[in-house]
């Protein structure tokens, strides 16, 4: 019988109590969700711990994708409190910048009074935390869609990128999130070959290929108990398809 992996990875992005995106959590909702999956037996751990911690132990990874300045300011007191260490993959083109990360996705909240959501966290504030016991990865240097990209523009992306994060953190950089999720096995030899030993995306991926590792993103309208029946039927994807297909609900959205 196969060993059923326990380890856990959540993909977070923003922590504001007003900021209507669905990557933003409100700091209440995240404590909850991590105060729930603490009492279900979950231990926090990086993302490096997590590659070394047996698939049998249940581990979960808090990763928090662009640095925004409210994992520092609102995340990062809930963590702290909790004894979970965080995870923050930073798109290096950012910190100390004094630009908004108004990538697509992103720019249409450029000139509005949710701007400063978009701010990063600065390279002190980033070797504070690690200083602290957190992980920090690469997230690309500017944020782009990976698989658009020629092979010069990526290799660009990913080795300068983690130089940026070693030379800021004097630490080595071995892991890296995909922006957007947008990858392929192009991408994923890339981030490999520029010296990562572990890349995450969302949705999908598998813990038996380091550079392809699953997360389980969290959004906007996730409750505490919404977000554990999501993990749980991760754990049994046949039959939780099954059950949507009868809903007729489409089991491939990832909202669902």
């Amino acid at each position: 019988m196969p060993i059923t992996d326990n380890r856990l990875i959540l993909a977070y992005h923003s922590v504001s109590p007003t900021w209507q995106v669905d990557t933003n959590v409100m700091p209440d909702r995240l404590r909850e969700q991590l105060l729930l999956l603490q009492g279900k037996g979950y231990t926090g751990v990086t993302l490096s711990e997590a590659l070394r911690t047996p698939a049998r132990r249940k581990a979960m990874v808090v990763t928090f994708d662009d640095a925004h300045i409210s994992v520092y300011e609102r995340a990062r007191p809930i963590l702290e409190e909790l004894g979970v260490p965080g995870t923050i993959f930073v798109p290096t083109d950012y910190p100390d910048s004094g630009r908004p990360m108004g990538w697509k996705g992103y720019d249409m909240w450029l000139g509005t009074p949710h701007e400063p959501e978009l701010a990063c966290m600065s390279w002190d504030q980033l070797r504070e935390v690690r200083d602290a016991g957190w992980e920090i990865g690469a997230h690309t240097c500017s944020h782009p869609f990976l698989t658009e990209l020629t092979d010069a523009e990526l290799h660009r992306e990913l080795r300068e990128s983690r130089a940026a994060c070693e030379d800021h953190l004097g630490a080595p950089c071995p892991t890296l999130a995909y922006p957007y999720s947008d990858w392929d096995q192009r991408v994923a030899a890339a981030a490999g070959a520029a010296g990562f030993t572990a890349a995450v995306t969302v949705n999908t991926g598998t813990w038996d290929r380091p550079l392809q590792l699953p997360r389980t993103g969290v959004y906007h309208y996730d409750s505490a108990s919404r977000l554990h029946l999501r993990i749980t039927r991760r754990r049994f994807p046949r039959v939780d398809a099954l059950l949507k297909r009868l809903k007729g609900i489409d089991p491939t959205d990832p909202r669902t």
